[in-house]
């Protein structure tokens, strides 16, 4: 067993006390003695110095005030901001006009026909009930409503991203620019999207469009300029000898070389967009998001699901064509490709037709199937029956303040109860132990910029909420990644569960946690956990099956158990991806414990959704700012750096 130990070892990074890693702990033994004594002579609380803070409010309201007067005379917004606005407006009200003028049935024979098109019967069978069960539940408005945002978005976000893809594929000095900006982006919670376009565009479906067109456009730049970077040298030397210019080999060989990575570039952007543009209804988006956002502002369980479905449904469905037609990429067409396209297309149209003709463009109102009262009927009864005083293992309210109790006030309180230079100290040791100085000096200068904006307190609150989601989740997606890694079977059942789960849009998550917890904090660490979970439990089996497995062949030659390979080889040999696993469980629990601020989360998601609410956006941008920050923070103390990840390798 020694020998299994040793192999695992050679092939591991090093353990964080070993080498390296001790001397930077004496630097910051050294620097700590130095500061500390200074800081607790010059400020004796252990609170965030209030000469350490600056008040930014006034400023932004000043900032906020400006743009409101000069906002229809100022010639930035008048000749460009404000034609932006028109064009984003026309181009979402035509989109939504169309989509009404075919009907529900020509909309819905439309979806079917070209999921059969794409990825045949099954597909085509799912998108058209897909389409009719947003209809029975009443909510086929708004399904449209949502889906012309959709379009746009995804249009402009495709475009952005594919033009950033290009110059990044095509420049390696574009690539480093815009490699921190991209990286930046994607750290980041929607809800930091939201705060910047109000303050330009104010309440509105511009706002709402140009949110999630920053937020969606990066894994498109990202995947285009991944596709022309890995295009085959063999085949760009070969039409280079043929005398063509750059642009021809842009354009025949780069771009089709590429169309994997650009189809699954444009499935991201979807999956991305659909997310956005449902928590955009914060900032008025309308659609389901509306729907769903009234509804959890009065608690009506009911109506949130009967908005959540078709979200749900939409996404599943636009994943699974995407997904499916980059699948196909490759593939010869068949012979009578050209006239099933033709058919269906004219099948569509007749449908449409016969619709208009028939006057049946809305969906019937004596068709639609209310749900929302039978629902609240069941949270009702699950309130009288399950919130509490269920024998033995106690009700979900019992188990929501037992955690609050137990877990999240605790946690909140022994944070904000240790001095602010101690968290700083914390914050650079975990990040310098993983990373380099450079990345201690960006986590301590973002955590530092969440006290100088006056917002230490509510951020060591959410801060906490993302501590204790992460280390559930960490525990049970490590357990269940293990599991599926090491048993066919249950891959195979977690597959369909995990695929769903991933295409379900953030604001989902909240409907059934505040069905079964109520509100507060531990409904909010509950929806971001179940969020969170997908990620970890499929990058930890990715990673333990992607170990070599002559390294596990050894062991079981040496007689090694079953538990030995996966504690003495598996995990060691899997580490990068399981610090990857811990990065992305964190970025994601953070995004959603934000959204927490919805249903009782509190503290700067509470901020953020107040300053929305109520148009005081200098409480919402400071909120935001430090959500940012918090971020950027966690980021750098879970994610290796590169140089690091290639000395541990």
């Amino acid at each position: 067993m020694a020998t299994i130990t040793a192999t695992a070892q050679k092939s591991s990074p090093p353990g964080i006390l070993a080498g390296a890693a001790v001397r930077k702990l004496l630097v910051l033994a050294l620097l700590a003695a130095v500061l500390v004594p200074f800081a607790v002579t010059r400020w004796s609380s252990g609170a965030w110095p209030e000469a350490l803070t600056v008040d930014v409010s006034g400023p932004l309201a000043d900032v906020s005030d400006w743009i409101i007067d000069n906002r229809d005379s100022h010639p930035l917004f008048l000749y460009f901001l404000g034609h932006v606005s028109n064009v984003v407006v026309i181009a979402v009200r035509a989109v939504y006009l169309a989509l009404l003028a075919v009907g529900w049935a020509g909309v819905t024979a439309v979806a079917a026909l070209v999921a059969w098109r794409v990825a045949g019967v099954r597909l085509a069978l799912g998108t058209a009930v897909a389409f009719l069960v947003c209809g029975l539940l009443g909510m086929w408005v708004p399904t449209m409503q949502t889906l012309a945002l959709m379009v746009v978005a995804v249009a402009a976000s495709v475009l952005v991203g594919a033009l950033l893809g290009l110059a990044a594929g095509l420049s390696d000095r574009m690539e480093r620019l815009l490699r921190p900006v991209l990286d930046t982006m994607q750290v980041l919670p929607a809800f930091a999207y939201l705060l910047p376009v109000v303050l330009v565009f104010g309440i509105g479906v511009p706002a709402a469009v140009l949110a999630t067109v920053i937020y969606a456009a990066p894994p498109m730049a990202r995947l285009t300029s991944l596709g022309l970077r890995g295009a085959d040298k063999e085949v760009l030397e070969a039409v280079e000898s043929l005398g063509s210019t750059a642009r021809q080999r842009l354009l025949t060989a780069r771009i089709p070389l590429a169309r994997k990575e650009l189809l699954l570039g444009i499935n991201q952007t979807i999956m991305m967009a659909l997310s956005m543009a449902v928590i955009a209804s914060v900032i008025g988006a309308g659609g389901l998001g509306d729907r769903v956002y009234q509804a959890l502002a009065s608690v009506d369980v009911g109506a949130a699901l009967a908005a959540g479905v078709p979200i749900v449904l939409l996404a599943v469905v636009l994943d699974r064509v995407t997904g499916a037609a980059g699948a196909r990429l490759g593939q010869a067409p068949a012979p009578n490709s050209r006239a099933l396209w033709s058919a269906a297309l004219a099948a569509a149209a007749v449908v449409a037709v016969a619709g208009r003709l028939a006057g049946r463009l809305e969906w019937p109102v004596n068709w639609v199937v209310g749900i929302a009262d039978p629902v609240n009927r069941a949270v009702d009864w699950m309130t009288a029956h399950l919130y509490t005083g269920v024998p033995v293992v106690g009700g979900t309210a019992d188990w929501a303040g037992r955690f609050t109790t137990w877990v999240l006030d605790p946690l909140r309180d022994g944070l904000q109860w240790l001095p602010w230079w101690s968290v700083l100290l914390t914050v650079a040791a975990l990040a310098w132990l993983i990373g380099t100085w450079r990345t201690a000096l960006t986590a301590v200068l973002a955590m530092a910029a969440i006290g100088v904006l006056g917002v230490w307190d509510q951020s060591l609150d959410t801060l906490s909420q993302v501590l204790a989601a992460v280390a559930v989740t960490l525990v049970i997606g490590f357990a269940t990644g293990i599991a599926a890694a090491r048993s066919d079977r249950v891959e195979r059942l977690l597959r369909p569960v995990l695929d769903v789960f991933q295409t379900m849009p953030q604001f989902v998550y909240l409907i059934p946690v505040v069905a079964l917890f109520g509100v507060g904090r531990a409904p909010a660490v509950a929806a971001a956990i179940v969020y969170a979970l997908p990620a970890v439990v499929r990058i930890t089996a990715q990673g333990l099956r992607r170990v070599d497995p002559a390294a596990l062949e050894s062991a079981r030659s040496l007689g090694a158990t079953s538990a030995q390979q996966l504690r003495q080889v598996q995990l060691p040999l899997a580490r990068r991806a399981l610090l990857l696993a811990v990065n992305q469980g964190v970025v994601l629990v953070l995004a959603v414990v934000i959204i927490g601020g919805l249903v009782g989360g509190g503290a700067l998601g509470y901020d953020v959704v107040f300053g929305l609410a109520q148009g005081d956006l200098a409480t919402g941008l400071v909120a935001g700012a430090a959500i940012v920050c918090l971020g950027l923070m966690l980021d750098r103390v879970t994610q290796p750096t590169e140089r690091r990840a290639k000395k541990g390798a």
